[in-house]
């Protein structure tokens, strides 16, 4: 089952709502996609905790209705 670029961007907005993000669908399959997420919340952050909190904010979906996902992330400048 696919996932919708704009469920994943939803998702992502609902646990970090002042992030700014850039979704493709790498595949055009609706199972490999990658994202840009720049947010304040990762101010201090490495980036494995930045990673972290975008996994949390897709709930579980990852290797099951998201197979991959190549995910950037930062904080402002």
């Amino acid at each position: 089952m696919a996932m919708d670029a704009r469920e994943i961007e939803a998702m992502i907005r609902e646990a970090l709502p002042d992030a700014k993000i850039e979704i493709r669908d790498l595949a055009g399959d609706g199972d490999h996609y990658a994202a840009v997420v720049v947010s304040q919340a990762f101010v201090g952050k490495s980036r494995v905790q930045q990673h972290q909190m975008v996994f949390q904010a897709l709930k579980g979906k990852m290797g099951g209705e998201l197979h991959a996902l190549a995910l950037q992330t930062s904080a402002p400048e």
